[in-house]
């Protein structure tokens, strides 16, 4: 793993109530010419999402515009999506073989109520980001998807859905919630951020609640970087929190600044959070 301090010492300071002053493409450029070779393999996770989202937009319109910062291009998504419909049980050199059987999935499946095509994707796309050799970068994704699977269970409960219909994936997590019928599913004793997430989830304004768990995630980072700012691991976490300004970018800047300081003043007065960020290791998956 190399030290990329020349790399993060010149890179933008952005803070969570800070405006992206610098271009996706123009931080990935910096991030192409400085990483190993091996680490720009652990970075191709973090832009493995967007080609999941790009290849349900093309699946859904062909003509549809893609986001570019992905790791494949329209074309090869294109081609990856001919490959994959071609022959039965094939799975396309050069893309993670969740994608091809996805491909095939979308296909026979797109028409059917109660299938949705970006939850399912996104589910592929977690298992196969909890296998990747880097602890760091495992973790990120346990925490998303097990805060996903909280908030919809605590959603579910409330309207009188059946949790067990909504939850997605198969951990010690999302054991819990189908089977426990406590407030917090048994949850909080191992996972302090679950009382957090109880509050997150009676907030009125989704815009607020939003930027709470993004608040979450942020100090999430910032605790399993704090002794590590040169690392692989710092520089998968700046790029995390690049694509949440992106987000944030896109609502009211200045009632979100002002929203974004009160929270983080309000988490940060909450001991048990970040304490609890710096420990949170979800089982089965392994520190390094």
């Amino acid at each position: 793993m190399g030290n990329y301090y020349c790399m993060m010492t010149g890179l933008p300071d952005i803070k969570l109530d800070s405006k992206l002053e610098v271009s996706y493409a123009a931080l990935r450029e910096e991030l192409d010419s400085a990483l190993s070779d091996n680490d720009k393999k652990l970075m191709e996770y973090f832009f493995l999402e967007t080609d999941c989202k790009n290849l349900v937009r093309i699946l859904k319109n062909p003509e549809a515009a893609i986001e570019v910062v992905g790791n494949y291009s329209k074309e090869e998504l294109q081609d990856l999506i001919a490959s994959a419909l071609e022959m039965e049980d094939y799975i396309v050199p050069g893309f993670p073989a969740f994608m091809s059987k996805f491909v095939r999935s979308y296909n026979y499946n797109k028409d059917k109520e109660g299938f949705f095509a970006e939850d399912e994707i996104m589910l592929a796309f977690y298992e196969y980001a909890q296998r990747c050799p880097n602890a760091t970068i495992r973790d990120w994704y346990y925490l998303n998807q097990d805060i996903n699977n909280i908030l919809t269970a605590f959603i579910a409960r409330k309207y009188g859905w059946n949790v067990g219909d909504l939850i997605k994936g198969e951990n010690d997590v999302t054991e819990m919630i189908r089977i426990n019928t406590s407030k917090d599913f048994n949850l909080s004793r191992e996972y302090d951020h679950v009382n957090a997430l109880m509050q997150i989830v009676d907030c009125e304004d989704p815009v607020d609640k939003e930027k709470r768990i993004d608040a979450l995630k942020w100090l999430w980072l910032d605790n399993k970087t704090f002794f590590d700012s040169f690392s692989i691991e710092a520089v998968f976490a700046y790029f995390c929190k690049v694509a949440m300004l992106i987000r944030w970018d896109k609502l009211d800047v200045e009632k979100g600044q002002a929203t974004f300081r009160q929270i983080i003043e309000d988490l940060r007065g909450e001991a048990t959070v970040p304490e609890e960020f710096t420990t949170y290791m979800p089982k089965g998956a392994s520190k390094s």
